[in-house]
């Protein structure tokens, strides 16, 4: 063993990671750095020594790439869209791993979004976690569903005229057990509720609001990393405090933090209880 596979394998974070492709290919002062290393220390405080247990699904775009090709797991990446049917597809099949969907607004909201939805009603076993920076920015910075009210793009240069989703309300509303949002500010609470999500029956969703200073910050007068966390530590309001102001005071804002868990059961819980009512109507058949 030479002495940086040594190095390499001294820090056991990097025991996640794929040797090969680092140092990584995001734009300098991106976020998805600090995302990876929320998760992968989430996984290592929660006992794991590696990813042999999970499986990860992505799509297009810069989230998807904190997956693929940089944690050393098994991981599909899908077209444009797409990431979340095939990750249920693979919970169906192996119900015992833990299915994690990781990838971009662009991906998860924009092209994915009726996918996004319907497993958060179905209540499907996973773990989404959509990185919100706010536009499409591997393929040019293009205004994205999740691009707040009046900010200027390459194809909003006046400002967009659109309201973003809520989409945490929105997965929320839809049936989603567990929801969160942080900024990539909060590096502590997106560790804590990945834990949460990653231990949650049903459908676990965590927005992280991550800065782009290539693509959106550069357009918007902040072409510095720092800046757009000072953005963001400015602009965040928790969710209990959210509660009690006004819609216009909340216009720009970040809204913070996890919502309250529910109580449904599961997607494979109920499919288990069809799954019996169909043998014991089968047996019944047989027997007479």
């Amino acid at each position: 063993m030479s002495k940086s596979d040594s190095q390499y394998y001294e820090n056991p974070v990097l025991n996640f990671l794929r040797k090969e492709v680092l140092p990584t290919p995001f734009c300098p002062g991106c976020g998805n750095g600090i995302i990876a290393n929320a998760f992968i220390r989430a996984v290592m405080e929660l006992g794991y020594k590696d990813f042999n247990n999970f499986v990860f699904v992505s799509g297009i775009g810069c989230g998807a790439w904190i997956v693929s090709p940089h944690f050393k797991a098994d991981s599909v990446h899908v077209a444009h869209g797409r990431a979340i049917p095939v990750a249920i597809g693979i919970k169906l099949a192996k119900p015992h791993l833990k299915v994690v969907v990781i990838s971009g607004d662009g991906d998860l909201a924009n092209i994915g979004g009726n996918h996004l939805i319907h497993a958060a009603r179905r209540n499907i076993d996973m773990t989404v976690i959509l990185v919100n920076n706010m536009n499409f920015g591997m393929t040019g910075g293009q205004t994205s569903s999740m691009t707040p009210y009046g900010l200027t793009t390459i194809t909003a240069p006046f400002g967009n005229p659109e309201h973003p989703f809520d989409i945490s309300e929105l997965v929320y509303s839809a049936g989603a057990v567990f929801v969160a949002r942080w900024t990539t500010f909060h590096v502590h609470q997106l560790k804590n509720s990945i834990k949460k999500a990653l231990n949650t029956q049903g459908f676990a969703f965590i927005e992280v609001i991550s800065q782009c200073p290539t693509e959106l910050g550069r357009r918007i007068g902040m072409e510095k990393p720092s800046e757009m966390i000072q953005w963001f530590i400015k602009n965040s309001i928790p969710i209990e405090r959210a509660k009690n102001m006004p819609p216009e005071e909340l216009e720009g804002k970040f809204i913070i933090g996890e919502y309250p868990t529910k109580a449904r059961p599961s997607f494979l819980k109920s499919l288990e209880v069809i799954k019996k009512k169909a043998k014991e109507l089968l047996y019944q058949i047989a027997v007479d």
